[in-house]
């Protein structure tokens, strides 16, 4: 996006006068006396952290409705002298926030921040207790990332500040991600035109970090609408042709066509419209799919074939078949260099310690859950991700698409439960409590100190844009699967974050009120079943 590229190279090249630093030299006792002091801030500011991840968790936002998320963040952020550009690719809740300490590596942090459909649920409570029956809440964790990701940013800042490194940091959000609706579009707009890497963030149970390609999915989203005319279904129901017949087709027919699919490939729908009333011959029908497959190549085979399946029902029925694009999401692959040096960094934090609170409630939500295993929260670390040499299919995350822009890694933190569903209120339990507080903490240490080295080190950036164009893209050029003119669709969940707003709010955290989230909901922690 032109502006956004403007406004950042305005502020390095001013920063950039102020201070010269981008040719200093730092020896390996003040790499570690650096990375050391931003491991101390960090840990000082864990309480603002915690009161960030609750604040967060409370807003319960479905994508592209993440107002209140998105207010509070960008004010911390502009309060701490980062200039925020507001609506970036015409997304209201979007936002890039900047700042510059001179010349120097331009890192990005990201992390989203949206919630999922009907998955309320009080903290710390071990079984099902939604706080607003039927809302959305935090039940993937997406209240942590972006806290983490400005705990460790803020650290960086001060110590930059101090001793004169130059360098910018930018910090971003991953709108809508449920939805896979907003990050193609960041990279289709130019937002990484001038970055020079992305450190990403997201929820896990353990700290971890891996390079190469990645177990899961790329996807495209995409909704058919149907158009036929209205009749009276007992009058005349001859005089009308169903939309809904056209949907039900396009069903029909691809479910026969799953037959065929490779094991590596997925694919998933709802109706999003599917007539008024019985009595009316529906005019209008839409039908909202996900294709999944572990390359682009094979995510753009099926969306051709699901084409021409919508166009084969529309014949049938004599009805119109209009389609957009609602979501993209490339297959991951993610930097050698960054994460290697980052897992160095893991090694150096650890896992948090878990009291004994802390292992009740994980033990009791894996048993409420039957989850295969009852043994509560890791207490060894997970091993550095190796790439994937046989692909495994599985989820997606439009992060893959600014992996292909740019060295990029994604930073796993323990803040959550091993063992529960995902999309589901389960994995809500843990993210208003000391397990997720510390597992961001644990997180926001390992990325500011992995910051740290590649300010202070240029030559790790050189060998991670070596690795970014003479390995991972020698023979695999990204392509986007959006258009110019297709727009993010942002009208998505409005209607649902509009139905629960009011409810929700008479619980949003109060940080001037109370010491924590679970004070104010009052939850004896852990509550479980006896």
């Amino acid at each position: 996006m032109k502006t956004t590229k403007i406004l950042l190279s305005g502020i390095i090249l001013f920063a950039g006068i102020a201070t010269s630093t981008a040719q200093k030299k730092y020896s390996k006792s003040q790499v570690k006396k650096f990375k050391a002091e931003v491991e101390a801030l960090v840990e000082a500011n864990k309480k603002q952290t915690q009161v960030m991840v609750d604040k967060i968790f409370s807003f319960a936002e479905l994508g592209f409705q993440e107002e209140e998320s998105s207010k509070y963040l960008t004010g911390i952020l502009e309060e701490n002298g980062f200039t925020i550009e507001h609506s970036v690719s015409n997304i209201p809740t979007s936002w890039f926030a900047t700042w510059s300490n001179g010349e120097g590596p331009v890192i990005a942090l990201g992390s989203d921040v949206d919630c999922i459909p009907k998955a309320s649920q009080y903290p710390g409570v071990a079984y099902h207790k939604p706080i607003v029956e039927g809302a959305p809440g935090h039940g993937e964790g997406h209240n942590s990332g972006i806290p983490l990701n400005i705990t460790s940013a803020l650290a960086v800042k001060q110590v930059m500040e101090k001793e004169g490194i130059g360098g910018t940091l930018i910090l971003w959000p991953g709108i809508a991600e449920e939805l896979v609706a907003a990050k193609a579009w960041y990279v289709r707009d130019g937002l990484f035109d001038d970055i020079d890497m992305c450190i990403f963030t997201h929820v896990s149970s353990n700290l971890s970090v891996s390079w190469g390609p990645t177990r899961g999915t790329g996807l495209i989203s995409v909704e058919y609408m149907f158009e036929g005319e209205a009749a009276h279904s007992a009058g005349a129901p001859w005089r009308g042709r169903s939309a809904l017949d056209a949907a039900e087709l396009m069903n029909v027919g691809w479910n026969y066509k799953r037959e065929h699919l490779h094991p590596l490939k997925r694919s998933h729908s709802i109706f999003t419209d599917a007539g008024d009333q019985p009595n009316v011959v529906p005019s209008k029908a839409a039908i909202w799919f996900y294709f999944r497959d572990v390359t682009y190549e094979g995510i753009m085979e099926m969306y051709a074939e699901a084409n021409d399946i919508a166009k084969g029902a529309a014949l049938m029925t004599g009805t119109k078949m209009t389609s957009r694009v609602l979501g993209t999401a490339w297959p991951r692959h993610f930097n050698k260099v960054i994460a290697e040096t980052m897992y160095e960094n893991i090694k150096e934090v650890g896992l948090p310690t878990w009291s004994e609170a802390d292992q009740k409630l994980a033990k009791a939500v894996q048993t409420e859950m039957k989850s295969k295993k009852i043994e509560g929260l890791p207490t060894e670390l997970s091993e550095i991700g190796l790439p994937v040499l046989e692909p495994v299919s599985g989820g997606s995350d439009d992060i893959g698409d600014i992996s292909w822009k740019v060295p990029t890694v994604t930073m796993r933190f323990p803040s959550n439960i091993p063992g529960l569903p995902g999309h589901h209120w389960a994995n809500a339990i843990a993210m208003a409590t000391p397990i997720a507080h510390k597992g961001a903490t644990a997180g926001a240490k390992a990325e500011a100190m992995t910051i740290m080295d590649f300010l202070l080190k240029p030559e790790l950036l050189t060998q991670a844009w070596d690795y970014f164009n003479n390995e991972q893209t020698k023979e695999t050029k990204y392509e986007p699967m959006i258009s110019a003119d297709d727009m993010p669709p942002t009208f998505l969940n409005k209607d649902k974050q509009d139905m629960f707003r009011p409810a929700l709010e008479e619980f949003y955290y109060d940080e001037t009120k109370y010491d924590t989230y679970l004070e104010q909901l009052g939850v004896e922690y852990p509550t479980v079943k006896e």
